[in-house]
């Protein structure tokens, strides 16, 4: 099999591993065990795989890659720098564009829909706009918090916990599950015999808030596809510089896109109901590694040359190393403010790592 090819598998991997976070909807048990300290923890791992591979291994490949097409040890040494920073100014300007596209999306929401205390949403136990369009960068500890609480109340009615008396005459043999869900309906039910301009009121605002939730939502699948790119881009370049690095950061890209998908499926399931919609925009939400992969090889192929490598390598390092130090290490520590297993796991990345290209060598 061509090291093209692996490459491309591998990212394709890593993409769809989105999938694996985002089926967590389908169990409330699963959604338990996405704690803050799994979170922190998948991602700090990442972290100190990308970090290390970024500095030890894909950097220093790009300063040969100048050497071997005929330039200077100084000035592959100037050259690799100056595309490392490069990669670290061109994330930056992603960054700018995904801020944009945020800004964009918030842009001309009514004021009554986000200050009105109690919504449609809200009095439905859903999530409000701003919780169902977070990835895991952007998620707050409250809304982690959120989640247990919510699958804990789901374990809770399936194991019939929720339950009440029904018939008469003392027998205490016959009960039913009581759903939140029913009780809702009754409530909801009793307010429309009281109140009709109620019921057109919040007839208006689910309206209204199915429209945000698409407008929104269009836009945060984008920019979540703004950021995947450069991680296919550097898994698959990766792949074809050297196997063993390529299948590490495969590996620690997809362990972080597992929580991510995870964090763009959960919102979307509580604030919908809908847990087949979740589930496939936290799929989407890695489609465009592949195409980041795809990216890469069409600038591969199309300049064969030390200097194409060269180029391609320092940048892809400057964009690893801006995603774990600007994105991956702030929000691990967001839900870690303890420390408890960030820098542990930052640190079992890097020696994973470590561990995969000195046997690569040795073997």
């Amino acid at each position: 099999m061509s090291p093209e090819l692996t490459g491309f598998l591998m990212v394709l991997g890593a993409g769809l591993s989105t999938g694996v976070g985002s089926a967590f909807v389908f169990s409330p048990r699963l959604i338990k065990m996405a704690s803050r300290q799994f979170l922190a923890g998948s991602l700090g791992f990442s972290a100190g795989v990308m970090m290390y591979v970024s500095f030890v291994e894909i950097l220093v490949k790009s300063k040969d890659a100048f050497i071997e097409d005929g330039t200077s040890e100084g000035n592959a040494t100037l050259y690799s720098t100056l595309c490392f920073f490069s990669g670290i100014l061109f994330m930056g300007l992603l960054d700018l564009a995904v801020h944009k596209l945020e800004g964009h999306a918030s842009a001309g929401k009514p004021e009554e829909y986000t200050t009105r205390g109690s919504s449609y949403g809200h009095e439905q136990g859903h999530e409000s706009e701003a919780d169902i369009v977070s990835g895991c960068v952007h998620a707050s500890n409250d809304a982690v918090d959120e989640w247990q609480r919510k699958a804990q109340n789901e374990i809770s009615e399936s194991e019939g916990k929720l339950v009440r008396r029904v018939g008469g005459g003392g027998d205490s043999k016959k009960f039913e599950p009581l759903s939140e869900a029913r009780e809702a309906l009754e409530i909801e039910k009793g307010k429309a015999q009281s109140s009709t301009v109620a019921v057109i009121n919040k007839a208006l605002e689910s309206t209204m808030g199915d429209k945000k939730l698409i407008h929104m939502g269009l836009a945060t699948a984008l920019s979540i596809a703004i950021h995947n790119f450069p991680e296919g881009l550097a898994t698959y370049v990766g792949a074809v510089l050297d196997p063993a690095v390529g299948a590490t950061m495969a590996i620690a890209i997809a362990i972080h896109n597992i929580p991510e998908g995870l964090c763009v499926s959960i919102p979307i399931y509580y604030a919908t109901g809908n847990r087949t919609k979740a589930f496939m925009w936290g799929l989407l939400s890695g489609i465009t590694e592949p195409i980041g992969a795809f990216a890469g090889w069409a600038i591969l192929m199309s300049s064969m040359s030390q200097v194409a490598y060269g180029v391609l390598f320092g940048m892809v390092a400057g964009m690893m190393v801006r995603i774990s130090v600007k994105e991956l290490m702030p929000t691990a520590y967001r839900y870690d403010p303890s420390d408890s297993v960030v820098t542990n796991s930052f640190v079992a990345g890097m020696v994973i790592m470590a561990l995969s290209l000195v046997l690569f060598v040795v073997v």
